[in-house]
Formats: structure tokens, sequence, C-alpha cells
């Protein structure tokens, strides 16, 4: 397969724990051709005779040596077009702004030229990572969201504590612990939801964050076996890996996979071939599409290759879709 990844720079790569990464190294292990570009690298040229072509800037790669500063080899650099991919993997991490926006708009058109994007480009639009659960209310813990201050502050009063965080970051940023005697909540409701002008969301805090916020991946509607558990620092309030979080491969629970079993088929009917879904004690709390991670760290400690197995999925898939 030629597959096209739209990401990051790659002198960004952190090769060690970058899932993007694991995927472009199992995909040249099985024999496919690897092109990269970055959003602003897609464009389409457009007119009554011609139609609409859409096309990517991207170089053509080799992985060299996973662990130097200079991993890549650059083969050759063109212009792309819909017949020159067979597949296109979106893996540019947030925040979801305008140019990420357009992205999508941009991979669409790819798309309707019978090229499949993962993800889906509609399904990263319309699927808010952080309010993706409220349409899973039996799963998920109690929430809500809202840019009204005296409601948040409401909420907080309704359990021991609540946890706020903005709609559109990542990594734990910019989320809160906090309780309704803390003299700090008015100024944390005034800051995150700008003054009662953008909305966020607050959730019950769940205590069994002591013990990890479970990565769960799903890859074509089904649960990996190994979840990632990010598990907070002593003395911290947040699990995710970037801000400090350990994290540690284990086997599902039959709570994860059932959670991971409800959601799958849902999931993959939007075009959503690969998921990261947040699990904290049997409570589902995000759910990740735009560009979830956690392959290499469940690969180091237990040998089993997810990003083989994505690869091997995504096979399965283009070749589905080819036949139809």
């Amino acid at each position: 397969m030629r597959l096209l990844f739209v990401c990051d720079p790659l002198a960004g790569f952190k090769t060690y724990k970058d899932t993007s990464f694991a995927m472009m190294q199992a995909a040249q292990e099985r024999g496919h051709s690897i092109w990269a570009c970055q959003p602003a690298h897609l464009s389409a040229g457009f007119s009554e005779n011609r139609g609409c072509l859409p096309t990517a800037t991207a170089d053509r790669i080799e992985i060299q040596e996973a662990h130097a500063s200079d991993w890549w080899t650059v083969v050759e650099s063109r212009a792309l077009s819909p017949a020159d991919i067979d597949a296109v993997l979106m893996r540019k991490d947030p925040p979801f702004d305008q140019d990420y926006l357009v992205a999508t708009q941009m991979l669409e058109l790819f798309e309707r030229a019978g090229v499949p994007v993962v993800n889906k480009p509609a399904a990263l639009r319309d699927h808010g990572e952080k309010l993706s659960v409220l349409e899973f209310p039996a799963y998920a813990p109690a929430g809500l969201v809202s840019s009204c201050i005296s409601d948040l502050a409401s909420f907080a009063a309704q359990h021991p504590k609540v946890v706020l965080k903005p709609l559109d970051a990542m990594g734990g940023s910019g989320i809160f612990v906090t309780h309704a005697q803390d003299p700090n909540l008015p100024v944390i409701l005034e800051v995150l939801t700008r003054n009662g002008r953008q909305a966020i969301m607050g959730q019950e805090w769940l205590p069994e964050i002591v013990d990890g916020d479970k990565r769960i991946l799903i890859i074509n509607g089904e649960p990996f076996s190994h979840c990632l558990a990010r598990i907070p620092q002593a003395g911290a309030s947040r699990g995710n890996l970037a801000a400090g979080g350990r994290g540690e491969a284990r086997p599902l629970t039959p709570r994860d996979r059932e959670i991971a079993e409800g959601l799958g088929p849902h999931l993959k009917q939007r075009g959503i071939f690969l998921a990261g879904i947040d699990v904290i004690g049997e409570r589902l709390t995000e759910i990740n599409i735009t560009s979830p991670t956690g392959f290499r760290e469940i690969h180091d400690q237990t040998g089993l290759n997810v990003a083989a197995h994505f690869i091997g999925q995504l096979e399965s898939m283009v070749k589905s879709s080819q036949r139809h």
C-alpha cells in the first residue's frame, strides 16, 4: 500500500514513544511505502472543465535508525493525487483549530475521490473528544457541559470533588480538580469559561484515578487486548503521560471490555477506525480520535505489537474498500 501520513513535522517526533512513528515502522516492515506531509501541504485545484483535484505535496520516506535524530531519509518529493494513494492517516495532534478544520475539509476531497481516510474527516469534525461521552451516559460519570458559572458551581456542590476541563485541550492541559468549598473555585470557573463565554466540562471526580487513567485502544471496532494505565505521580491529580504520569500496560478487565465492545460498533459505523477511550475505574471519561497514542508503551512492556495489528487491520479495510 501507499500510505500518506498527515502529521506534525517529523523532526519533532519522539520515536521512543510516538505512535505515528510506530505505525510508519510497522508499515515499512510489511512492505508498504510511507509518504508524509503536514496539513498545510494539502491543496486543491478546481475549474469548470477539470472539476476538483486535491493534491498533497509529500515526501516518500524510509526509516533508517529508530532512535537517531535523523531517523528518516527522504527518497522522493512530489505532489500526490488521489490515484497515488491507497489510504490517508490523519495523525495531526490537537488542538482542533481553524487549520485542523480546513485540513479535514481538504481530506474529505480525497475521500470523495475514493481514498480511505483514517479517521474519517467528518467524524473528526463531528466527534468532540470530551463531548462524545454525552452519547454514552450509561458508561460515564455524572457531568455537566456549560458556560454558566453558577450552574457549574451548583454541579460542584453536588459532589465531594469535581474535575473541570476545557473542551479543546489534550495531554491533561487545563484540567483542575476542585470542590465547592475551594476558595479558588470562582476564579477557576472564570478563567476556564472566559467569564461565562466558553463552555467547559465538569465531571464527578473518580477516586480510582490513583490506580490509573486507562487508555483503551479500539481498532476497526474491536478493543485491543491490553490497555495503558496512566498513573499520576504521588500527590498529583492527572495521569496523562504529558503531565508526568507513569504508563503501565495491563490486560483489559471485564468492565473495560464491556465498555469498549459497547462503543466499538458505533465508532466503526461512523468511520472511526482508531479510537483511544479513557476509563477511570469503571467509568468512561473521554473518547479520543484525533491522534490516539499508547502503541509504543504497550509494545515495549508486553511485546504485543499494536502497530503491526493496526496496519494489518488497515490492510483488510483498504482491500475491502477497493472491492467495493
